[in-house]
Formats: structure tokens, C-alpha cells, sequence
């Protein structure tokens, strides 16, 4: 069974995802930027999900978790939630 372990940033809006992954790729640092934007629980503890394996989250995040590059941020995704950006740490 795979496995893997991401994080990620939820906010409302595409705008704000998109300003914040402006800020990732000028070097911000992720956990930091989780717990001050993320609407998700997980922004407590900078973004960080755990490891899952498929199936565990929406089909539109496991489709970024487990088929697009790891370490490299990918988004802004939309789900019924808001506007994730997601960066898969490990997969196995």
C-alpha cells in the first residue's frame, strides 16, 4: 500500500493561495506562513498532515500527493474546502 506524507496551506480565496506561494518561491518558509494563513487545523503544527495513504483525503489532493513531484509546492488546488497548496515530503 503507498504512502505519503505531505502539508499544506488552506486559505478562501485563489488570490491568497497564489500570493502565498509568490512567497514560497521567494524562499518564506512553509510552517510559518501555514500557521499564520492556514484555515486548517493542521496549521498548528506548520501545515504538516502526517503520513496517509490514498483514499484518506479528497480524490483532487491525492492526485497531487501521489502522482506530482515531491518536495516541489503544487497548487493553488480547489476543493470544497478552499485552495490548498500542497507539498508531499515522502512517498513510498
Amino acid at each position: 500500500m503507498a504512502k505519503a506524507c505531505a502539508r499544506h496551506i488552506l486559505v478562501k480565496t485563489k488570490e491568497q493561495a497564489e500570493n502565498i506561494k509568490q512567497q514560497l518561491a521567494k524562499g518564506a518558509d512553509f510552517a510559518k506562513l501555514a500557521k499564520k494563513h492556514s484555515q486548517c487545523n493542521s496549521s498548528k503544527r506548520g501545515g504538516d498532515l502526517g503520513e496517509f495513504s490514498p483514499g484518506k483525503m479528497l480524490k483532487a489532493f491525492d492526485n497531487v500527493v501521489f502522482k506530482k513531484a515531491v518536495l516541489t509546492v503544487h497548487g493553488p488546488i480547489k476543493t470544497k474546502f478552499g485552495y490548498h497548496l500542497i507539498e508531499t515530503i515522502y512517498r513510498f
